[in-house]
């Protein structure tokens, strides 16, 4: 049960219980995430930033045969290489399908940075003096970020789910971590509410537009409610690289510093209630059970139903997979351990200084 819990989705799956994840919602409204439309990252070949192209082409062939639509590469800012299946191509638009979270982390950095929100650990009452007296005030920002604001029940596929601003809360805030779609619309409203703009506007002119993405559509229940900023967000897919290019540089963008150098970091600590999590982003070093571990322990995952995004810092890496759903014999460490072992430069951690070179030779 533990185990499930920590990633419902891909371990129900593993045990033959599908969640529908082409099941998405039916929204009354949707809004203009406006972008700049800039010119794609360049492309280059693999050898010139170091990686071998039969390893590519061995993870390009994994994702074909998992039914995969696309599967993009980038190190150091370039396209090193890119397959596509279903007719899609590089700005097909695609529902994020959770991916959309880390965006609202993203803009909350950015109205932290400009002084709407105090900090972190700031209770959402302060920020909405209505609230003051509810049991709901006392969450704190990280909470929210954390998944952990006791808020409400789990996403439950199409069935309608109770608006959150009308959500009680039923376990007391960072006592409890849950996958629900709760806590990120929380914080899109308190963008909202501490900005004096809409969640669409701001997260546009915060960060979208500032990294060259295209026209993006957002979902809301109704024509002025709470934006649902995961499920419902729609972008072309290549623009996901542009996302991961900032969390790979601690919020700066080919130059252009989006974020406090220290609000990615603080975005990567482990969650209090689960170390496999951070503030919407899965944690590699933890692995998954019954998964071969990451080659690099620094490794982390943006995901939302078949969408993965797997970023190595310290190889300037981004891989992207998209994709409606996970087959139940998925990988998740294959394709970014073979596009890791790969890279010529790449230092296995047995290798590293203070490791034990007896493990690099087995029986010796």
């Amino acid at each position: 049960m533990l185990v499930i819990s920590g990633d419902p989705k891909h371990w129900l799956g593993r045990f033959g219980v599908h969640v529908q994840s082409g099941c998405v919602p039916s929204y009354r409204a949707h809004v203009v995430v406006p972008g700049s439309n800039q010119a794609a990252a360049p492309r280059e070949k693999p050898e010139e930033e170091q990686l071998n192209e039969a390893a590519l082409e061995k993870a390009g062939e994994y994702a074909g045969a998992q039914k995969s639509k696309a599967l993009i590469v980038t190190r150091h800012g370039y396209i090193v290489y890119e397959k596509y299946w279903q007719g899609t191509t590089f700005d097909t638009a695609v529902d994020s399908r959770g991916l959309g979270r880390v965006l609202v982390a993203l803009a909350t950095g950015a109205a932290i940075g400009e002084r709407k929100i105090a900090w972190p650990d700031e209770p959402v009452g302060y920020l909405v003096p209505a609230w003051s007296q509810e049991s709901k005030g006392a969450i704190t920002i990280r909470n929210l970020l954390q998944m952990s604001s006791g808020l409400g029940q789990p996403f439950s596929g199409c069935a309608p789910s109770t608006p959150v601003l009308e959500m009680t809360v039923e376990a007391r805030p960072g006592t409890r971590w849950l996958d629900q779609d709760a806590d990120p619309d929380m914080l899109g409203y308190l963008i909202h509410k501490t900005s004096g703009r809409s969640y669409a506007s701001y997260l546009s002119e915060a960060i979208w537009a500032r990294i060259g993405a295209g026209d993006a559509t957002l979902a809301l229940d109704s024509d002025d409610a709470v934006p649902h900023v995961d499920a419902g967000f729609t972008a072309r897919q290549s623009d996901w690289l542009r996302v991961g290019e900032v969390l790979l540089n601690n919020g700066n963008f080919r130059g252009d510093e989006l974020l406090h150098p220290r609000w990615v970091p603080e975005l990567l600590k482990p969650a209090l209630m689960n170390e496999r999590y951070g503030s919407y982003i899965r944690l590699g070093a933890h692995g998954l059970p019954d998964v071969p571990p990451y080659a690099s322990k620094d490794l982390f995952v943006v995901e939302g139903g078949g969408n993965k995004m797997w970023l190595i810092p310290s190889l300037q890496i981004a891989i992207l997979r998209t994709g409606d759903e996970l087959p139940a014999d998925w990988d998740d460490s294959r394709i970014p351990n073979l596009v890791m072992n790969g890279a010529k430069d790449f230092v296995p951690a047995a290798a590293r200084p203070g490791s034990d070179l007896r493990l690099l030779v087995p029986n010796h």
